[in-house]
C-alpha cells in the first residue's frame, strides 16, 4: 500500500513537473525532483525512466550525482521567474497586496535557486571564460 501511495506521489509530481514545463509559473526541476527522491524509494523503473528521459534527465542525473545544478540553469531559472512574476505584477496593478505577496514569493524563490550549488564544471567554465 505504501509503495502504490509513493509512486501515485511521484507521478503527481511529474505531472506538477511537466506542467511547469509548459507554464512558466509553476518551477519544473523541484517537483521533478521530489518525483526522482519518491520514485527511487518505491520503483526503480520510473526512476530509471526519469533519469533517462531525454528533457529532463541530465538534470536529474546531475542532481542525483552531486547535489548541483550548472550555472545556466540557474539563469534560466532566474529570467523565467523574472518575467513571469514582472508580467504578474504588471496584471495586478489595483492590488498592490497582491502585488507585494508576488514580489515576496519571486524573492524567495529566486533567493532558493542561487543558494543551490554549481556545479564544478560550470564554475571551471566560467573561470577560464574569464580568464581570456
Amino acid at each position: 500500500m505504501q509503495r502504490t501511495l509513493l509512486i501515485v506521489t511521484g507521478w503527481i509530481f511529474v505531472l506538477l513537473g511537466v506542467i511547469g514545463a509548459v507554464l512558466p509559473v509553476l518551477p519544473t526541476t523541484p517537483f521533478l525532483i521530489v518525483a526522482l527522491f519518491v520514485f527511487a524509494r518505491s520503483s526503480p523503473r520510473f526512476h530509471r525512466m526519469l533519469l533517462e528521459n531525454r528533457w529532463f534527465g541530465p538534470g536529474l542525473k546531475q542532481w542525483e550525482r552531486d547535489r548541483t545544478v550548472t550555472r545556466q540553469t540557474k539563469r534560466t531559472a532566474s529570467v523565467l521567474i523574472a518575467v513571469t512574476f514582472l508580467i504578474s505584477i504588471a496584471f495586478m496593478y489595483e492590488r498592490q497586496e497582491l502585488q507585494l505577496f508576488l514580489l515576496v514569493l519571486a524573492t524567495v524563490l529566486l533567493l532558493f535557486i542561487w543558494r543551490l550549488k554549481e556545479s564544478a564544471l560550470s564554475t571551471e567554465a566560467a573561470a577560464s571564460s574569464e580568464e581570456r
